[in-house]
């Protein structure tokens, strides 16, 4: 896609920090700086988010997630990961190409990825109903 911020760094055509790439994935840090390592795996096909990309970069782009978290956590010297994805303008998100992002973790690092730590009331039982797959 043209105007596709992360497609144009999958061509080159904007500079970027690769942390990984092979045929189907692109993997890099993310400019926003705002935790160490933050990294971004891609498709290098373009697909808007996980709800529309072919299952075949699909599974190649979270064997990719895995495979630089496993890096991560065992060459170099990160207690855990987060990986996040947002798919879906009301999901937050905010580039138009699938991505999932790999935010490295060590204890005591400050970051708070869960907000949201207020029991809600909710009838587990009728929301399990309403979105159970047959």
């Amino acid at each position: 896609m043209d105007d596709c911020i992360f497609c144009k760094i999958i061509k080159g055509e904007i500079p970027s920090y690769k942390i990984y790439e092979d045929k189907y994935v692109y993997a890099f840090l993310d400019i926003a700086c705002d935790s160490y390592g933050h990294t971004l795996v891609i498709p290098k096909k373009h697909c808007v988010n996980l709800l529309d990309c072919e299952d075949k970069y699909l599974e190649k782009t979270i064997c990719a997630v895995k495979k630089i978290a496993n890096h991560y956590v065992e060459d170099c010297g990160f207690e855990g990961v987060n990986i996040l994805n947002a798919s879906g303008e009301s999901a937050q998100q905010s580039v138009f190409h699938l991505h999932f992002h790999i935010i490295p973790r060590k204890n005591g690092d400050g970051i708070d990825i869960w907000p949201l730590k207020d029991k809600r009331d909710f009838d587990l039982k009728d929301i399990c109903d309403k979105l159970k797959l047959n």
